[in-house]
């Protein structure tokens, strides 16, 4: 155990402090403590240490001094030695807030050379649910004994829940905790925010729950349908429920609206739609472009593009292109995809990298609207697109991962 004084937060969800640093705090062994907040004093326990090691890690587990932002923990067993997922469950909403815009900010200062001031947004009704209820989809996985819980943080170690209060309501009136699994089994369940019946998986296959048994008909439910509303339109999408949406119960609308926002008036434009998915930004899209413009969508995942060739089937004037990113913007890149007036994308966690924004560049689009889930990543890749004349002409960041470190963000670059 270790007595530390907390500095800034960095990115990942903990703070940093160290050991045996001067009395200006400078030197010493830096540490990565989590459930803590800056300015704190606190004991910890050390949880991964080496001499040879760049850092180590720990976890506050009493506070001496603690900040004003602190709060009691909105998710107890999400705290030191427990599940992932929740790590900023102590602090205040607004403290959250604070937390993502300095994470992001000084990512953008420190990768992408950018000095930018970043308000956090919050998403409709959380404020008013404490940040709670949020999550349409979650993932569990049974015990040893048969119990649902999760995995701790940066271990396969289950620890069996009672509850977990990021999940919505209809997810929070199944049960799913209440009664007892095959152990090991994985349980998958999705509970649209629209109201659709929530669809429960237990190792990829359908479950029925009222009778607790693999459901093995042949028409048994593996899908969910997503309503989103936006740009005054209503949008229906089909969607697996083992594959990807958006996991916020508002993110879709709001993602969608601030990519539309962001592009502008982009009527008879061709548009390319990066890492597409179930098509939640090419449905729009579509009908922004109009008769006279074509929305070209890229998407690697297989049942991404089953769940998009469905959701698009009416849309004439979009062109959908089955293949990984890279492999589709550079090996296929002769005569393929030849030009654009404005790119769409919405990479995984790691971004999109070098050679993809070297790609996009290539084609010469006015506007380039990056939807991101890592501030790291998009911080690297506007470095990049700066080297090719794009500057950041707009961002907004949403609280969409109350709880958690995680923030989205929709970067607008023109050249």
């Amino acid at each position: 155990m270790v007595e530390l004084e907390i500095g800034p937060v960095a990115h990942g969800g903990h703070c940093v402090a160290r050991i045996g640093a001067d009395a200006d705090g400078r030197g010493g062994r830096v540490v990565f403590v989590r459930h803590t907040l800056p300015g704190e004093r606190v004991r910890a326990r050390l949880t991964e240490t080496g001499e040879t090691a760049s850092f180590w890690r720990a976890d506050a587990v009493e506070v001496l001094v603690a900040s004003a932002d602190r709060v009691p923990s909105a998710w107890p067993e999400a705290g030191p030695g427990g599940v992932g997922g929740g790590e900023l469950a102590h602090v205040s909403l607004a403290g959250q807030r604070a937390w993502k815009a300095a994470v992001l900010a000084e990512q953008l200062q420190r990768l992408a050379h950018l000095e930018r001031e970043v308000e956090v947004e919050a998403a409709p009704g959380d404020d008013e649910r404490g940040g709670l209820g949020w999550r349409t989809r979650m993932d569990l996985v049974a015990d040893g004994s048969g119990r649902a819980g999760m995995s701790g943080f940066r271990s396969h170690d289950v620890h069996a829940l009672d509850s977990m209060p990021l999940a919505n309501e209809a997810i929070a009136e199944l049960g799913l905790f209440e009664r007892t699994w095959k152990a090991g089994s994985r349980i998958e369940v999705v509970a649209p925010a629209g109201g659709d019946t929530p669809v429960v998986l237990v190792d990829g296959e359908p479950f029925d729950l009222r009778r607790g048994r693999v459901d093995a008909r042949p028409n048994a439910r593996t899908s969910v349908r997503e309503n989103v509303h936006v740009a005054g339109k209503d949008y229906t999408y089909r969607v697996a429920a083992s594959g990807f949406w958006q996991v916020h119960r508002e993110a879709p609308v709001l993602l969608a609206q601030a990519v539309l926002d962001g592009l502008g008036d982009v009527d008879g434009w061709t548009v390319l739609d990066l890492y597409a998915g179930a098509g939640l930004f090419t449905a729009p899209l579509s009908d922004a472009v109009g008769p006279t413009g074509a929305v070209v969508a890229v998407e690697g995942d297989a049942q991404a593009l089953r769940d998009a060739r469905r959701n698009l089937h009416d849309k004439s004037n979009v062109e959908l292109h089955a293949g990984d990113v890279a492999r589709v913007m550079l090996e296929d890149a002769e005569g393929s995809i030849v030009h654009a007036d404005a790119v769409v994308l919405d990479p995984p966690r790691v971004g999109a990298g070098r050679k993809v924004v070297e790609a996009i560049a290539g084609l010469r689009p006015e506007r380039v609207v990056y939807v991101a889930c890592d501030p790291a990543a998009l911080a690297r890749d506007l470095a990049y697109f700066a080297e090719h004349g794009y500057q950041l002409d707009g961002l907004r960041a949403f609280d969409l991962f109350p709880m958690t470190h995680h923030v989205e963000a929709v970067a607008v670059l023109t050249r």
